[in-house]
Order: structure tokens, then sequence, then C-alpha cells
């Protein structure tokens, strides 16, 4: 399951602090500031989603996160792949070198990284 854009935000205010009442998120948000409201609307749609869950205290909730970051971007990744470029690695990985407009040192750093994941493959 996707999240919108300003649930994307959220979340990452919330991977950032791990565990953090409203006040907390609140205040990870730069000015103009959201209205509580906004943001309780969104914590709601994502603990729906099931990417939140929170403990009470009393009257308070403290939020915390049910899908880690590396999780849901490996996700978004997959789908990205698999959705514009015929669920082809090789195909998103032309395209990215291509397009990105990358320097030769961020390409070699690319292909440092490739050949750095070859070699924990080779038996």
């Amino acid at each position: 399951m996707k999240l919108t854009e300003a649930e994307v935000l959220l979340m990452h205010h919330l991977w950032q602090l791990d565990k953090a009442f409203m006040k907390d998120l609140l205040d990870a948000y730069p000015d103009p500031k959201p209205a509580p409201t906004t943001v309780a609307t969104l914590l709601k749609r994502m603990i729906n989603k099931g990417f939140v869950a929170y403990r009470e205290y009393g009257n308070s909730r403290e939020y915390y996160p049910l899908v880690k970051k590396e999780a849901y971007f490996s996700n978004q990744m997959a789908g990205l792949i698999t959705d514009f470029f015929d669920d082809s690695a090789g195909q998103f990985a032309s395209y990215f070198a291509a397009s990105a407009n990358l320097s030769t040192s961020e390409l070699e750093d690319l292909k440092n990284i490739i050949d750095q994941q070859l070699q924990k493959k080779k038996p």
C-alpha cells in the first residue's frame, strides 16, 4: 500500500523520532506548521493503512511506525521498477545512469557499489 506525499513527510518525521506524541510531530515540521487536525487526520489514515500504531497514556497517544523506512523504500523502488521499467532492474539502472546527469565521480561510485555487490554474490 502506498502513502500520499503528506503521509510520507509525516512518516519521515516519525522514522526520525522513532516514537512521538502529537506535539513532537508538530514540532518536527518547519514553519508554517500544519494544523493539529491535519496531522491527526494523516495519523488516522496511516493507522488504518497499517503503517503507524500508538500507545495511550491517559489522554495522550504516543505514535510509532510499524513499517521500517528501508522496507517502505525497498517496496516503493520495486514497484517503480515493475511499473515503469518492465520489471527490469537493468533498464532502471540504465535509465538512471543516463538521465540523472551524474558526474564521472558519481558514476565511479556507483560502479564500485555494483562491484562490491558482485563480490558478495560470488561463491
